[in-house]
């Protein structure tokens, strides 16, 4: 996505330890144009990739709410994010991981009802960023407590710098980043 590394390489703020700033279009105010261009690309990179029959696209909150709303609207299904706070609502069977927070530096306990995520599903998970993959494990642990289908990874970037992907799992499912960034003397710049 020509566009994306664009706006990454134009706004992208490196504030040092891991954390990459791009507020200005990705995770705190959305260009809702771009974010629908991400969806349709996160989606056609993994149905290429193989993630077939997928029926649910699965999150974290906050953050990853906007790219899998769009990567879920151009597969024509629902999307569940897992919650980081447990709310009154969320009664009977619930999954929960935890996952260091690299933004907030605390830990996050995530929380799926059973209502939403089950043995039936085949899910695709979508992010915005695959940094240290603590939250990719947990995410896949939530998975992993449903009994439902792992059929892909999606995210809109990857921090190679952090080496996510070293860390995670083996998964047999496709990983896709739309963009993979790395730091150069504290500036961002595009792998």
């Amino acid at each position: 996505m020509h566009e994306l590394d664009q706006r990454i390489l134009a706004e992208a703020v490196y504030l040092g330890n891991g954390i990459v700033k791009l507020d200005s279009f990705l995770n705190h105010r959305i260009d809702t144009i771009l974010m629908t261009g991400i969806g349709k690309e996160l989606a056609r990179l993994l149905l290429e990739g193989g993630a077939s029959s997928v029926n649910k696209v699965v999150t974290a909150e906050t953050s990853g709410i906007a790219p899998a709303l769009t990567t879920a609207q151009a597969l024509g299904v629902p999307m569940v994010f897992a919650r980081k706070k447990r709310p009154v609502t969320l009664v009977g069977d619930c999954y929960q991981s935890s996952a260091r927070s690299h933004t907030k530096g605390e830990l996050a306990t995530l929380h799926i009802s059973g209502e939403y995520l089950s043995p039936d599903d085949r899910v695709v998970i979508i992010d915005d960023f695959l940094g240290t993959g603590d939250t990719a494990e947990a995410m896949l642990d939530l998975v992993e407590q449903s009994g439902a289908t792992l059929c892909g990874i999606g995210y809109v970037i990857e921090k190679v710098f952090e080496h996510g992907r070293d860390h995670m799992r083996e998964i047999e499912a496709p990983v896709v980043a739309l963009a993979r960034i790395d730091i150069e003397n504290d500036r961002v710049v595009i792998r």
